[in-house]
């Protein structure tokens, strides 16, 4: 085992993990301070650096035809940059005393120590596996890195069956379906929960059902996979529940992510309720002096609930990774947290949230008032108008903004945008219904659907305060 030490009186940087946030962290960093000043080093046990982790299932689907269209960066043009960035190579063990890492190197198995002066943990999350029968079988997936969707990719192609079955119905769940369906594939998804997108209230989840069956989907709701079934040749045939079996020469797991903290737990960090790593306003890691931390490793404040939350999505990842390289670098920045916005589509059906849905107020001791409207996407006498769901959520007595959940077609989506403005200022439903947005026929109505919802909970507010 070999120790690299040795710099010259330069500081070094190690960052663990090349994805958004500790390649932004790098990048940035170099940015502050030269090479001269800083020495940066980055461990990266994957193929490929910087990549577009959301959107893997748009390559599967093919409306991306080319994996490297997700790369924003290569190894080489990180390495150009003056940052020693050491592919295929795992870190293993964080010496915080004395403030080094272990890495081995993924093809060799070679191992070696390297020191730093101050740490980036940007270790991402590792997609949820259930501890059941068959779960490692060829042919069930995980879709996390761009190494998985080729290995997906690589399986579809093989199979001579055209049956999958998604395991859960969350984002990836409901993206990589539509992406098998594209595929030519019959598909089943198989969900836990009530309705598909548990980050929706069952209500508007109930849209996104049916827009799934829409395509063909098959839903299987309130059910838990048990176990994966083999045949002879020891891969994937069948899922199975506790009351059925499900045909499947092909599975994938979109049960979700949990934080890949294994590295930060066994060196005693900080650790929230949901199993990520724990850092101040700056993203250093709370009771550490040089070990910063951010993207899908960490959690971060609600400013909505006030809470901690764990939200893994790659434009939280990359603010973080600036702030971190800032503050590695001498300046100073900070993230001061989210309101969970999150868009996503099945097909031309476009679902947006963020703040809070009703689960959330309750579990925080939250009272509200809830309406839901119907309107359309643009003036319904303009062609190409289509129908919009709104749901909003505000605070009973103040009408505060709560939350927002849209379900709708083209032009639904990205509305959820005005909602999280609102909520980052603190407004109040009354308050958002004299908001000055855009309006012309193709664009919208006269009253925009977020504003009409928005005046409908002002109504309730008020009557809810006599």
């Amino acid at each position: 085992m070999s120790i690299h030490g040795g710099r010259g009186g330069r500081e070094r940087l190690v960052v663990i993990g090349g994805d958004a946030a500790g390649m932004s962290a790098a990048s940035q960093a170099r940015r502050m301070r030269g090479p001269d000043e800083l020495e940066i080093v980055a461990f990266e046990r994957g193929h490929f650096t910087s990549y577009s982790a959301c959107g893997i299932p748009y390559w599967v689907g093919g409306d991306v035809s080319e994996r490297d269209h997700l790369v924003a960066r290569a190894p080489e043009e990180h390495r150009a940059r003056g940052i020693g960035l050491r592919m295929r190579t795992e870190v293993t063990e964080i010496d915080l005393a004395g403030g080094r890492v272990r890495a081995r190197d993924v093809e060799s198995g070679e191992e070696s120590w390297t020191s730093y002066d101050k740490l980036v943990i940007a270790t991402g999350a590792a997609p949820v596996r259930p501890d059941m029968p068959g779960v490692d079988a060829p042919g069930v997936h995980g879709v996390q890195t761009l190494d998985d969707g080729q290995a997906l990719l690589d399986s579809l192609s093989a199979t001579r069956g055209r049956r999958a079955v998604v395991v859960g119905a969350g984002y990836i769940g409901v993206e990589m379906a539509e992406a098998l369906i594209k595929r030519g594939f019959e598909v089943t998804v198989v969900n836990r929960g009530r309705e598909p997108m548990s980050t929706l209230d069952p209500d508007m989840g109930r849209l996104v059902h049916r827009a799934m069956e829409g395509l063909g989907i098959t839903m299987v709701n309130d059910t838990e996979v048990t176990k994966v079934l083999t045949g002879g040749d020891g891969r994937v045939r069948a899922v199975a529940t506790e009351d059925a079996e499900y045909p499947a020469d092909v599975v994938v797991l979109g049960i979700g992510v949990r934080p890949a903290t294994g590295l930060a737990r066994a060196a005693g960090l900080p650790l929230g309720a949901h199993g990520g790593l724990l850092t101040d306003l700056g993203m250093r890691v709370r009771g550490q002096e040089n070990v910063w931390a951010g993207g899908d490793c960490v959690e971060v404040l609600n400013l909505v609930s006030g809470q901690d939350q764990y939200v893994p999505l790659g434009t939280h990842a990359n603010k973080h990774g600036q702030v971190v390289g800032t503050n590695v670098g001498g300046g100073y920045a900070t993230f001061p947290g989210v309101v969970g916005t999150a868009v996503s589509k099945v097909c031309d059906l476009e679902i947006a949230r963020t703040g809070l849905r009703e689960k959330d107020a309750d579990r925080v001791g939250l009272q509200y008032e809830t309406v839901t409207i119907e309107s359309t996407s643009r003036a319904g006498y303009y062609p190409g108008a289509s129908p919009m769901t709104v749901k909003m959520l505000a605070e009973r007595r103040t009408g505060r903004l709560l939350g927002v959940q849209i379900v709708g077609r083209e032009g639904a989506g990205k509305r959820v945008d005005i909602a999280a403005v609102a909520l980052t200022a603190g407004m109040t439903v009354e308050q958002m219904t004299a908001l000055d947005l855009g309006y012309a026929p193709p664009f919208s109505p006269v009253w925009d659907p977020v504003l009409v919802a928005a005046r409908k909970a002002t109504a309730k507010v008020r009557a809810g305060s006599r």
